[in-house]
């Protein structure tokens, strides 16, 4: 862009303060909350990062599970909004606003409320105990094991799935051992030779 004397245009001028001030802030090129360091990197050398509730490698102490007894919080909620729907469908029964459909739903809502209050077992064996009960049920020393927390049955009986390898370099063995969550008993286990090549 010429000047109006017919010149070249000033490099300090308006425009260069202008593109200057966009380089400089990001948000104005729309890369609003990257900094200044990192918009500069090449993109080879840009990496995500967790943030620090999420990262294990900062998890500090023993993990807890969440208790399988949180499903009854949305069983009480269920029950409560069923509770509503049966009332206004009671109170107002020949109301233009309020038909058989409010009837219905209260009722749905109700046994789905009462199933998860039944299905909300209290978690009573933590994995490090399911781990142990799984150990003498295998009957090999254990190296290396894991925790799943499953459910079985309609009632969704809280169930720990622990696999686990035995002790030897590489592993001989291998077993899957369902535990119980409530009680802790065995339910069923197998063991086998370890069919995996660790080569």
């Amino acid at each position: 862009m010429e000047e109006p004397g017919g010149g070249e245009p000033d490099p300090t001028g308006e425009d260069a303060r202008d593109d200057a001030s966009d380089r400089a802030d990001p948000a104005a090129n729309g890369d609003a909350g990257i900094s200044a360091d990192a918009a500069d990197l090449p993109d080879d050398e840009v990496t995500d990062a967790l943030p620090e509730d999420l990262d294990v490698g900062r998890l500090v102490g023993p993990h807890t599970f969440p208790n399988n007894n949180r499903r009854r919080v949305p069983g009480v909620l269920y029950l409560l909004i069923a509770a509503a729907c049966l009332g206004l469908w009671l109170a107002k029964p020949s109301s233009p606003l309020v038909n058989a459909g409010f009837a219905w739903a209260g009722l749905g809502l109700a046994l789905f409320g009462l199933y998860n209050l039944v299905a909300g077992s209290t978690l009573r064996v933590d994995e490090r105990e399911a781990l142990v009960a799984a150990t003498r049920e295998v009957g090999f020393a254990v190296g290396h094991a894991s925790a799943q927390m499953g459910w079985r049955g309609l009632l969704s009986r809280p169930t720990w799935r622990i696999l686990l390898y035995s002790a030897e370099n590489p592993p001989a063995k291998r077993g899957l051992v369902l535990i119980d969550g409530i009680n802790g008993e065995p339910i069923e286990h197998w063991v086998e030779d370890n069919p995996e090549t660790w080569s």
